[in-house]
């Protein structure tokens, strides 16, 4: 069976930015499961800290919990059709001047 015409996760424009687990917070009840709060290191101040269900696979497909403390790496990945070309990659535009 051949892939042709199956995109690969490396089609994908992607970036990664390293995190750490602040806590963890406790589930509550049935109904909410246990979440991992982390700090992307270059987000907006506002926007620094990102809550996950903490349950993750190793490589033997066992469930896992993040631990406090732990550096991680989170991901962004997009289909192609969903990003825009920049003008120029990495950098922000220029701050327009008061008049």
């Amino acid at each position: 069976m051949s892939d042709k015409g199956k995109k690969s996760a490396d089609d994908k424009p992607t970036v990664t930015l390293p995190g750490t687990v602040e806590k963890i917070i406790p589930s509550v009840g049935q109904s909410e499961p246990e979440k991992a709060q982390i700090a992307v290191e270059s987000a907006d101040d506002l926007y620094r800290e990102i809550r996950i269900e903490n349950t993750l696979q190793d490589s033997a497909g066992k469930a896992v919990g993040l631990k406090e403390g732990a550096e991680v790496d989170v991901t962004i990945e997009a289909e192609a059709d969903a990003t825009t070309p920049k003008k120029h990659p990495g950098k922000s535009a220029p701050p327009k001047e008061k008049e």
